[in-house]
């Protein structure tokens, strides 16, 4: 009819079919642990199908990029952990994180995993930016932090971890992300957020 409004074509052609809200319809726990908790979930896709999905929940986390020197100066230096982790099988440089605690606020978690880890505390926290680790499987978020102004004092690791603290220039870092060498991506986006964004001249 003259006059009538027409809609747009879709993209993929003009058989697709309105649009749905996507979202879980319902979700079955299937294992509680002590960090993760596994859930088997039937979903609604964007396309209006229906499906199961196993999901890892995680309560988040957060990490922080530790600057021992003025995070904008000239090749500043920062703190790297080498961390045994079972997972890989090997040690991994990371920067310090952890999980959150029930209510706990990201910024103080970062804080603390800065203390317990690397035994500093910081005048200066600054927030980044968060991340999904891995959401084709998890909805664990990272928050991630950038301190400086640390002044030295005791860690406080727990019984399962076992790390060394090593200081580091920037651009050595950022070679050994280039290297393959930082393998923890957490680490590695953390770091390259912090050289594009905030630190160096």
């Amino acid at each position: 009819m003259a006059g009538e409004p027409t809609k747009p074509a879709r993209p993929g052609g003009a058989n697709q079919p309105d649009a749905v809200e996507p979202g879980k319809v319902s979700s079955e726990r299937v294992y509680t642990g002590k960090i993760i908790s596994l859930d088997r979930d039937t979903v609604r896709f964007p396309d209006g199908s229906i499906g199961h999905l196993e999901m890892i929940r995680h309560p988040g986390a957060s990490a922080i990029v530790p600057f021992l020197s003025d995070p904008r100066g000239d090749d500043p230096q920062l703190l790297l952990l080498k961390q045994y982790r079972y997972a890989a099988e090997q040690f991994l440089y990371e920067i310090p994180a952890g999980r959150l605690n029930p209510g706990e606020d990201p910024r103080d978690c970062a804080v603390r995993e800065l203390r317990e880890e690397t035994g500093c505390s910081a005048r200066s926290v600054e927030f980044l930016f968060t991340m999904y680790t891995t959401p084709g499987f998890t909805d664990e978020r990272i928050h991630v932090f950038l301190a400086s102004g640390l002044e030295h004092g005791a860690t406080a690791h727990e019984s399962d971890e076992f790390m060394t603290v090593e200081t580091v220039r920037l651009t050595d870092a950022l070679r050994l992300i280039q290297r393959g060498e930082i393998k923890d991506a957490k680490t590695a986006l953390g770091i390259l957020y912090a050289a594009g964004f905030r630190a160096g001249r």
